[in-house]
């Protein structure tokens, strides 16, 4: 099964399928298996990868086979209809949330039904080698996973070497099916493509005033867009350039995005942060980095976290804690910053697989532990053969999803920063799959029960934060050449933007009816036109981009530094403190799943388009000179960046596939508070 996740920020610069009802886990009516019996079946274990053309015979029958099989919901139309209702501003069961005990009780997987899943395998000859409440975890030989679950184990042929995975769909009797979700791992594939959505990159800063040639040494940054200039640019760009901004910090941030302006602090509300692994020093690097920049510190008991290093596993593959370490420390100051008086709580996953997210998901659930949950993390689902996306997954994410917006826990996850996610933009894009087959949405951000947060860049207009406009996530830039006398390419390759499009996975969702255009809706990314209507990310979008970075402070081992951050890794804990300041506004009570509401407060949001009027320059180039430092031979490092240009995205009026319905605002904040 896939490794699930990709970070998405990079540090200064920057980290599908039908409904569950139609993929995996759900269960269908099969042919009575005999006179005595009727079964059913578990749709699309068998993966599309397994072709009769790659078949290379039967898995030897003493091969040892590992699994696990989730639990289902002892009512799972119920738990669909009333995650509806209670998110639903339209219904009159809105807001009426259960208690996490009440959700278990009248949702959870009944306990008679796991026992009947479990008596079935183990009487097969399983054995069972872990156990909770949601799955069980089975091992044994090939030849008993074949006579529990009616299939045969083949090996196939795939570009990454043989994969073992049933010949066909699972049937087991339905006495038993009915207590099972799904059952993962039975292609033999961990998948290790999940990552974080995120990249940095150091910036010079600076004091000096006036305008520098383009040519020579470029400005340090600007505390504020415009504030230092170059010139001497190529064709078809404006006279004169902006220097990069340096990288904000929360107080820049929450005026430009009209906290400030509200007086929200996001007090009363939690908003937790899923990552892998964690940070020994997160609590102190989040304090440092607060006061450092006239926020106050976290107050005792405000921060919890929830680590496991003896758990741990998987890091060679998911690029070990220590690469995880920035991606938390963004995700957690970012959240505090934008809600200085909410409640953070880190959750880390043992690693970067499904399983390992989806257990973190659930532990938060289960114990009701936010408000609010921040995922900087995904991955594609369309790659090379049998190394990629695992749709049984599916269903036990949305399982949990439902669960949630039972209690009053709403989801966000970042949309990636590879715009549409194709081969072409993988060619030259900094934080993308290389492995991509397809343009395509990001996983878990295109599961229509979470929130999608995509990418913009941002603006200000004054050191202290003043908004003065914003355009779409999206890079091209060219290298000044070490004589100074040149930039290559011109015009620049496509390097960085957010992620967003129709996704092929997942049929729209009933809240985004109305709101999304059908040209988008109902053309895939491909630019094929489809009958149904599909599911369009992102939701929304706050700043990320990598020319227009954030600061972050850690040190996880090393001594305290600050870097820039950027990516839509940025922007997902970003909305997460917006949210949570909306709770305050509206007195405390849960969002729950937010996009009902969200979407209703359609023309509310800052309208973000590729080329803002606040600009002034129409639709010429927008760009900024980005100095990296020097190269090994003393020369300049000089960078030339047009940004407001996605790979296969356009951010357009109204909603779009690159910005969603826009960013947030004061005004938006305020409309929490007026009851609606």
């Amino acid at each position: 099964m896939p490794l699930a996740a990709q970070r998405r920020a990079r540090r200064v610069a920057a980290a599908v399928i039908p409904t569950a009802a139609l993929l995996a886990t759900a269960l269908t009516s099969a042919a009575p298996a005999n006179a005595a019996a009727t079964s059913s079946s578990i749709a699309v274990s068998h993966p599309a990868w397994a072709t009769p053309q790659a078949d290379k015979g039967a898995v030897p029958a003493s091969t040892r086979i590992t699994a696990r099989v989730y639990f289902a919901s002892q009512n799972a139309a119920g738990l669909d209809a009333f995650a509806k209702a209670v998110s639903d501003p339209s219904s009159a069961q809105y807001g009426k949330y259960l208690s996490a005990a009440q959700a278990a009780a009248k949702f959870g997987p009944s306990a008679a039904n796991s026992a009947a899943v479990k008596s079935y395998l183990t009487g097969h000859g399983l054995s069972v080698t872990a156990t909770d409440e949601h799955y069980i975890d089975i091992a044994g030989t090939a030849a008993q996973v074949e006579a529990a679950f009616n299939t045969g184990l083949h090996n196939y042929a795939t570009t990454t070497g043989l994969h073992h995975a049933p010949t066909g769909n699972l049937t087991l009797p339905d006495s038993v099916a009915k207590g099972l979700l799904s059952v993962v791992g039975l292609d033999g594939v961990q998948n290790t493509s999940a990552r974080p959505d995120s990249t940095s990159v150091s910036k010079s800063i600076g004091t000096k005033s006036g305008s520098t040639p383009a040519t020579g040494v470029p400005e340090p940054c600007s505390t504020y867009w415009g504030q230092y200039t170059a010139t001497g640019f190529p064709t078809g760009y404006t006279a004169s350039e902006p220097t990069a901004p340096c990288s904000y910090v929360p107080p820049q941030l929450r005026k430009a995005y009209g906290v400030s302006e509200t007086g929200l602090t996001g007090k009363g509300a939690t908003v937790a942060i899923v990552d892998a692994f964690g940070s020994s020093t997160m609590l102190a690097d989040a304090n440092q980095y607060a006061t450092n920049h006239g926020d106050n510190a976290f107050r005792a008991g405000q921060y919890t976290e929830y680590v496991t290093p003896a758990d741990w596993t998987n890091q060679a593959a998911c690029g070990t804690a220590a690469g995880w370490a920035p991606e938390e420390s963004l995700d957690v100051e970012m959240a505090h910053g934008y809600a200085p008086n909410a409640n953070v709580v880190y959750v880390g996953a043992n690693s970067c697989t499904d399983q390992d997210f989806l257990a973190a998901w659930q532990m938060i659930v289960d114990k009701h532990l936010a408000d609010v949950v921040s995922n900087s993390w995904g991955e594609i689902m369309h790659g090379p053969t049998a190394t990629y996306f695992d749709t049984s997954i599916i269903a036990p994410y949305e399982q949990v999803l439902k669960t949630a917006a039972v209690e009053g826990i709403g989801f966000n996850v970042s949309s990636g920063d590879c715009g549409d996610n194709s081969p072409g933009a993988a060619a030259t894009g900094a934080n993308c799959d290389p492995n991509t087959t397809e343009a395509q949405t990001q996983w878990p951000a295109s599961d229509p029960w979470v929130t999608g947060v995509g990418g913009t860049a941002l603006a200000i207009s004054s050191a202290s934060g003043n908004y003065k406009f914003e355009t779409a996530m999206g890079n091209q830039r060219s290298v000044l050449s070490p004589d100074g006398k040149s930039w290559s390419p011109f015009p620049g390759y496509w390097y960085f933007g957010g992620g967003g499009g129709t996704t092929p996975d997942f049929n729209q969702p009933w809240y985004q009816t109305f709101a999304v255009p059908s040209s988008l809706s109902h053309t895939l990314m491909t630019g094929q036109k489809v009958a149904t209507a599909h599911r369009v990310l992102p939701d929304v979008a706050m700043n990320g981009d990598l020319l227009t970075s954030v600061a972050v402070g850690m040190s996880d081992g090393s001594p305290y530094s600050e870097a820039g951050y950027g990516g839509t890794s940025v922007s997902s804990p970003s909305f997460a403190g917006i949210l949570a300041d909306a709770i305050q506004a509206q007195r405390g009570r849960p969002l729950g799943f937010a996009n009902p509401a969200l979407y209703l407060r359609e023309g509310l949001y800052t309208d973000v388009t590729a080329h803002p009027a606040a600009t002034h320059i129409g639709n010429q180039t927008l760009s900024a000179a980005y100095d990296l430092g020097y190269n090994a031979d003393g020369s300049r490092r000089v960078r030339l960046y047009s940004i407001g240009t996605d790979y296969g995205l356009n951010a357009g009026h109204g909603f779009d596939n690159a910005t969603g319905l826009g960013s947030p605002n004061a005004w938006f904040l305020w409309s929490f508070g007026l009851g609606f």
